[in-house]
């Protein structure tokens, strides 16, 4: 196979004789002092944005809030039930000493019927006296 001809180089730097290259390159000046505009501009903004926020905080301090005519009225109003618990801590051991009680004491929970509440202790040894009821098994 025969061999395709190289072209020619330049002795000096290596490149191939009568190629050339673009001689304008990027305008380095027009974009640095793009990027130096810009900063200069967000600066600028920075310091009126700042001087805006102080005025506007100096202005809204120096104004008296304004008094609604029904929140000076309900001053010492309650809101309606359920409130919310002043003291959680007593609620609940009250909460549990009423349900122990209600466990381990005699009440009646309906006296026509004849239904007595009983302690649950006195409830389980009545059980294993009596046993559970069953169902009694049908022939067919």
């Amino acid at each position: 196979m025969a061999e395709l001809p190289q072209p020619p180089t330049h002795p000096a730097d290596g490149h191939q004789a009568g190629t050339r290259h673009e001689e304008s390159d990027v305008d380095i000046r027009g974009i640095f002092a793009f990027g130096v505009a810009l900063t200069v501009v967000a600066i600028v903004i920075y310091l009126v944005v700042g001087v805006l926020f102080k005025y506007l905080d100096a202005r809204e301090a120096r104004q008296d809030a304004p008094e609604y005519p029904l929140a000076a009225t309900q001053e010492n109003r309650l809101p309606p039930e359920p409130r919310l618990q002043t003291n959680p801590r007593q609620d609940l051991a009250d909460l549990r000493a009423r349900e122990e009680q209600t466990l381990a004491g005699y009440s009646w929970v309906d006296r026509n019927a004849g239904i007595v509440r009983i302690p649950i202790d006195e409830a389980i040894k009545k059980t294993l006296e009596r046993g559970l009821p069953a169902r009694t098994e049908q022939k067919k």
